[in-house]
């Protein structure tokens, strides 16, 4: 055998990914742990979590994953928030950070939403672990991945010269104010909101206006009806 030929023990190295899990529910984060991060077993390795905006944008850069698993709602201004500020890391040419969205939601302005934000992806939460273990691979590879209900409604929203992709009253909003505003439909009261956000009651006061003003509406109520006729709820 000569110098250069490779012998029976050099197998190729297993394939490894670096992954950070970002969702608000720490139980869901844990069982998304225990079903993919067998390293051995699956080759995704956690490296981090986070519970809002801020701990992510704070853990992915000190950790500089393959892949961010996101959850579209978050605390501090939800999974395009942390796209927004991860703009830098994803467009890294040696390192890019790519995103796949894993989300209880499959309504449509929360999939274009991130997609726009530049995710490379969006699964939902019935997706099974290995699938899941598959779709982090396959956008580490730099592959777009949906589950397949979403992907058809996704191409048909870019393609579409008939309608623009988002409501555009919707896409007066803020992404902090449609939070406010879906959380306000759900009947949820000020303080609950202030808590949940992680803001004062004052500052969802505030939002409430503002949504109301760029809605051209009077109150809760007929914003409540808003959200429910656009299917926000």
């Amino acid at each position: 055998m000569g110098a250069g030929d490779a012998g029976p023990d050099d197998a190729a190295e297993p394939r490894r990914v670096r992954v950070v899990l970002v969702d608000d529910h720490r139980m869901f984060r844990t069982g998304v742990q225990a079903e993919i991060g067998d390293t051995a077993r699956t080759g995704v390795e956690v490296v981090g979590e986070a519970a809002d905006v801020d701990q992510a944008v704070t853990v992915i850069t000190a950790t500089r994953p393959e892949v961010v698993l996101l959850d579209v709602h978050l605390p501090g201004g939800g999974g395009v928030e942390v796209l927004r500020r991860s703009a830098s890391l994803m467009a890294d040419q040696n390192r890019p950070v790519r995103f796949l969205a894993l989300s209880v939601s499959d309504a449509a302005e929360d999939v274009i939403g991130v997609i726009r934000g530049g995710a490379r992806g969006y699964v939902t939460k019935t997706i099974t672990g290995t699938d899941l273990v598959d779709a982090i691979f396959r956008v580490s590879e730099g592959d777009a991945v949906f589950s397949p209900r979403l992907a058809g409604f996704v191409l048909d929203a870019f393609a579409s010269t008939d309608a623009p992709p988002v409501d555009e009253d919707l896409d007066r909003l803020t992404q902090r104010e449609r939070e406010v505003l879906r959380l306000i439909a759900r009947g949820y009261a000020y303080k609950e909101i202030a808590k949940q956000l992680f803001i004062s009651v004052k500052t969802v006061e505030s939002h409430v206006s503002a949504v109301l003003r760029k809605l051209q509406l009077s109150n809760r109520h007929e914003l409540t009806r808003w959200a429910t006729a656009r299917r926000l709820v």
